[in-house]
C-alpha cells in the first residue's frame, strides 16, 4: 500500500500560495487504495480553507482520528462535519474530559475540545472510542493508550481537568496513527503528550517493530527538559529513523536542535508538507 500524507493545518505555512497557519495539526492520509483518513482537524480556522487551496478533496474522507481532546486538534471537528456530512470518529474515551491551563498567575483557560459532544453527534459524528491498539483500515493502527513507562519523560506541567489547579491532567487519551509501508512504519504525531520515546516504544512493543521509517508532526519538545531533550535525541538517533518531519508543539528551540543533532532526517512539517510512502 502506498500513501500521501499532507499536513492540512499547522503553526506555521510552507510556499503553497493562500494557505493559512494557526495553532493546531491535521493531517489527510490519502491511501492508493481505500478511502482516505484525516488525521485531527486542527482548531477549525483554517482546515476546509487549506484543503481547499491544496485541492484536496474532504468528502473522500471515509473517517476521522482524534489524538486528544484538546481544542486545536479537535475544533475543526464540527466545521468538517457541516460541510461534508456524518462521519466515523475514533479516538480515546477521555476525549471529552474537561481541559484547562492554569498559570501561575492563577488564570485558567479552557483548552478542551470546544464543541459538546451531543452537538457533534448532532451533525453526523459517530463516535468510535476505545484505549487498545486497533487497525482502522487495512494498515492503518491507532496506537491506543501509551503507558509512562521512560523515567525522563515527565510530561505536562500546568495541565488540569479543573479550574482550581487541583486535579492534574495526564492527558491519557494521547494516541498517534500507525501507517505500514513497503519503506517501514510511518508514524503521525498530534502532540506526542505521552512523551515521544514512550510512543515511540509502546507501537514497537504492539507491533513487533521498530522499523520506523518516518515520524510526522507535534513531538512535544518545546515543553520539556534538557534531560528529557539530550535522552529522547540519543534515542531517536539509535533507531535509525529516516525523516523527522516535525511540527506544531515541537518549538523552535528544540527543531533547531533536531535540525543540528538530525540535519539529513530533520524537515519542518508546515501546512502543504507532503509525504509520498
Amino acid at each position: 500500500m502506498n500513501y500521501r500524507i499532507t499536513v492540512l493545518c499547522e503553526n506555521s505555512v510552507g510556499p503553497i500560495s493562500g494557505t493559512l497557519g494557526e495553532h493546531g495539526f491535521a493531517a489527510l492520509i490519502e491511501p492508493s487504495e481505500g478511502e482516505a483518513i484525516l488525521f485531527d482537524t486542527g482548531q477549525g480556522l483554517t482546515l476546509l480553507h487549506n484543503a481547499n487551496r491544496m485541492n484536496k478533496n474532504l468528502s473522500a474522507v471515509g473517517a476521522v482520528a482524534i489524538s486528544h481532546g484538546h481544542f486545536d486538534h479537535a475544533g475543526g471537528l464540527l466545521p468538517y462535519l457541516q460541510e461534508y456530512g456524518p462521519r466515523r470518529v475514533y479516538g480515546h474515551p477521555d476525549i471529552f474530559t474537561p481541559r484547562y491551563r492554569v498559570k501561575d498567575t492563577g488564570e485558567c483557560f479552557p483548552i478542551g475540545i470546544p464543541h459538546a459532544r451531543e452537538a457533534l453527534e448532532s451533525a453526523g459524528a459517530v463516535f468510535d472510542l476505545s484505549t487498545a491498539f486497533r487497525e482502522l483500515a487495512p494498515g492503518v493502527y491507532l496506537s491506543g493508550e501509551v503507558p509512562r513507562a521512560t523515567a525522563f519523560e515527565s510530561g505536562d506541567q500546568g495541565l488540569y481537568r479543573d479550574c482550581t489547579g487541583q486535579e492534574l491532567d495526564p492527558t491519557m487519551d494521547d494516541q498517534s496513527l500507525v501507517l505500514e509501508t513497503d519503506r517501514g512504519l510511518v508514524i503521525l504525531l498530534g502532540c506526542c503528550h505521552a512523551g515521544l520515546i514512550n510512543t515511540l516504544e509502546h507501537i514497537a512493543y504492539t507491533t513487533g517493530r521498530r522499523d520506523v521509517y518516518a515520524l510526522i508532526g507535534g513531538t512535544h519538545l518545546s515543553f520539556c527538559s534538557q534531560e528529557q531533550m539530550e535522552k529522547t535525541i540519543q534515542t531517536v538517533k539509535s533507531m535509525g529513523i529516516r525523516k523527522i518531519a516535525a511540527g506544531h508543539c515541537t518549538g523552535f528551540a528544540a527543531s533547531a536542535r533536531l535540525s543540528r543533532e538530525l540535519p539529513r532526517e530533520f524537515q519542518v512539517a508546515l501546512v502543504g508538507y507532503t509525504l509520498e510512502v
